[in-house]
């Protein structure tokens, strides 16, 4: 009965998937919380982009190595018309991995010009947007994190 048990135990981790983004972990660079028609517009955080964690096992299309917990939290009380915008700035290859209130994965790489990623929210719900800034390779870079309701 026992190596019965055992077997079950093991097929369950083989099988259950692998999600190592951990959304309830303290965002390493900070939390901000922002309302629609926010000041200063643009807001940024300055972070370091990467990790060892390939982003390509959280959703389709994402990419580039991340950390396992949230570089940045994003509390949104949504309201206004406008879209609510993630971009990356940093001299190096950046990617953006999200995730929304909603529980999906919004991911982007060369969106936001030259290397840099964009991700737009439109009618974004209010709640909790965690935020991977993702690198090429295993180097981390200095990177800055844009939220913006102005395109």
């Amino acid at each position: 009965m026992k190596n019965i048990l055992g077997l079950a135990a093991v097929a369950v981790l083989v099988s259950a998937p692998a999600v190592a983004q951990d959304v309830s972990r303290a965002p390493s660079f900070g939390t901000v919380n922002l309302s629609a028609g926010f000041t200063p517009d643009p807001r940024t955080v300055e972070v370091v982009a990467g990790g060892s964690l390939n982003a390509s096992g959280v959703a389709s299309g994402c990419t580039g190595r991340i950390a396992n917990a949230p570089d940045v939290r994003v509390n949104w009380n949504g309201g206004g018309s406008l879209p609510l915008i993630f971009r990356t700035r940093s001299s190096r290859d950046t990617t953006l991995v999200i995730n929304g209130p909603d529980g999906r994965w919004s991911c982007d790489d060369d969106s936001g010009g030259g290397l840099n990623a964009r991700v737009i929210f439109r009618n974004a719900p209010a709640g909790q947007y965690d935020v991977w800034i993702g690198t090429f390779g295993e180097e981390t870079a200095p990177a800055t994190l844009v939220i913006t309701e102005l395109q």
